[in-house]
């Protein structure tokens, strides 16, 4: 809303009512009532597919006054010896100099080894993901597929080393589907053509409603999955005129279902930041810089570190540790309200399996605000002061 896109965005999403966590044979662990936290949080629990969110955050860039320049890869960024500006290099020879560079430019970002100096690949991770979208047309011939798309979920299985994930998109036109599974991609490679039936046989013994609908799959790829810690020793150039913002800085394992969120939040407490600037000096910016990433770091940094624990928790083979999962799954089900007494069940917070409950990361992960970080990192000397005391204080210097 705080960026005017709520009627935009709107027809495009769907409204899911719950996510279900389930054995990798179909039986119900847990449920998150998405309705419920709505009512909590004051916020709705939207999916979007990919390109319509992607189409609407340009259409409204562009609306504000935003230019859109394809065709320009980067490969180098020069801060001016004055560090005033940088300068941004391109492949075919052209530049462009700006007050400030933002290198959001994803897990293999040139801009990060730029700021490092030397090459930084993203760091493997085991695992890999089969990503297909299939037509809800032929799901809704099948009596036992129907229901995936009449009634909106979103659906975990949890097994043996992998784990599957699927939701409706664009109203029940769509059905996404994503499968977890150890990575065997060839060294170098990042995005592969998948076999069908490779894929297929890895989940011929699950929940019988997955070979379903993979039969209805006809191409699939697959993606390894990479993660990238958090940037040291800064996000930022000392001089204030380059920085770096999503994935690029803290790539993530989709697993926390997170990462477009965090990088979002990076460009709005970003742009709070900037706004607040008097100038465009070199200590401005590089106040702001320093602000944004204080907001940032420690928030993403625990969204990274709680994706590779749910890899683990998704993953585990059959036996006591699955069980005991499963029985905190249970158990956190019980409990409702953000001010739910876990300590009288016997519970830690932060440790649900089911993560975006409140007895998860739900306490910090749903209820940030970003205009408050940005207000309470801000250094107190440079907030806006009101008139009468800039009167008061022009008076006492005459």
């Amino acid at each position: 809303m705080a960026w005017g896109m709520e009627e935009m965005l709107s027809p495009y999403a769907t409204k899911p009512k719950q996510c279900n966590m389930l054995g990798w044979k179909g039986n119900l662990l847990s449920s998150m009532d998405f309705h419920s936290y709505t009512n909590e949080c004051g916020t709705p629990f939207w999916d979007f597919h990919r390109a319509n969110l992607h189409q609407c955050l340009l259409d409204r860039a562009i609306e504000l006054g935003a230019k859109l320049e394809v065709n320009a890869r980067v490969v180098d960024v020069v801060v001016a010896k004055d560090q005033w500006a940088a300068k941004v290099l391109l492949q075919d020879g052209r530049t462009r100099t700006a007050d400030l560079v933002v290198g959001a430019d994803g897990i293999h970002s040139r801009c990060r080894e730029i700021l490092l100096g030397r090459e930084d690949p993203p760091l493997l991770t085991g695992d890999l993901a089969y990503r297909l979208l299939l037509k809800t047309e032929e799901m809704m011939k099948d009596p036992e597929l129907r229901g995936f798309v009449e009634d909106p979920q979103v659906n975990y299985w949890l097994g043996p080393d992998a784990h599957a994930v699927n939701y409706v998109l664009r109203g029940g036109e769509l059905f996404n589907m994503v499968l977890l599974v150890p990575d065997d991609m060839p060294a170098g490679a990042s995005t592969l053509a998948g076999n069908v039936e490779e894929m297929r046989a890895l989940y011929k013994d699950w929940d019988p409603r997955i070979p379903k609908l993979l039969a209805l799959c006809e191409s699939v790829y697959k993606w390894r999955l990479c993660i990238r810690p958090g940037l040291e020793p800064s996000w930022s150039h000392p001089s204030g005129t380059f920085t770096t913002l999503g994935d690029a800085v803290h790539a993530t394992l989709p697993y926390l279902a997170s990462g477009a969120g965090m990088s979002l939040e990076d460009g709005h407490v970003l742009g709070l930041c900037l706004a607040k600037l008097t100038s465009k000096s070199p200590p401005q910016k590089k106040m702001a810089l320093d602000v944004y990433e204080r907001c940032r770091r420690e928030r993403t940094d625990r969204v990274v570190q709680r994706g590779n624990l749910q890899q683990h928790l998704y993953h585990l083979h059959d036996g006591p540790e699955q069980k005991e999962r499963d029985e905190r799954l249970r158990t956190f089900g019980g409990l409702e309200g953000i001010d739910a007494h876990l300590n009288t069940r016997g519970l830690e917070d932060g440790t649900d399996p089911l993560p975006w409950r409140w007895g998860g990361v739900g306490k910090w992960l749903l209820t940030y605000d970003c205009e408050s970080d940005v207000e309470a990192h801000w250094p107190k000397q440079n907030r806006p002061r009101d008139a009468d005391d800039v009167i008061i204080r022009e008076r006492a210097n005459l």
